[in-house]
């Protein structure tokens, strides 16, 4: 009976502390699926990729990056743009979707080509709902484009990268 008391105090009091460290490491997740991004087109086997086929809304790293992989080493394939992504025809606006598989409080959505920032929208230090949407004006580009959109979120120093590519005009 002894041995069955201490191994209940025990889970009870490690319990708090797992939690906690779940909720860490899950707390916000997201990526572009319309036009589909890199990853959007891994998930969905348009082009063959590595783990990022099986999270396309984990590519998190550091806010104030340039890369679709967020600085991940594990995701760095979504840097090469040899790999054969498909371009999505548009227009010179274009409206990017969304889908956020854990919210989280937001400072603002980016969208850039090359160098070039094209878009922003603020998020209102909230939590967004599970889909949003961002309709961009690209400006005067055309032909085969990158774009990178990172959701700056609100309570941390991370970001989330997504890119997309376009046929423009």
């Amino acid at each position: 009976m002894n041995t069955r008391l201490v191994a209940a105090a025990t889970g009870v009091a490690l319990t708090p502390a797992l939690v906690v460290a779940l909720a860490g490491t899950a707390s916000a997740h997201g990526y572009i699926n319309s036009p589909p991004s890199r990853q959007a087109q891994c998930a969905q086997g348009i082009v063959q990729c590595g783990d990022i086929k099986y999270e396309p809304q984990s590519v998190e790293g550091p806010k104030g990056l340039r890369s679709c992989s967020g600085g991940n080493a594990r995701f760095a394939e979504l840097d090469d743009d040899s790999k054969g992504w498909h371009a999505t025809q548009v227009g010179r606006t274009v409206t990017f979707t969304w889908t956020f598989t854990a919210r989280h409080r937001t400072t603002d959505w980016q969208y850039y080509i090359g160098n070039t920032r094209v878009g922003v929208f603020s998020g209102n230090d909230t939590q967004p709902p599970a889909t949003v949407s961002h309709t961009v004006n690209l400006g005067n580009v055309s032909g085969r484009q990158k774009l990178l959109a990172i959701w700056n979120i609100a309570d941390t120093a991370n970001a989330f990268y997504s890119c997309v590519d376009l046929q423009v005009g």
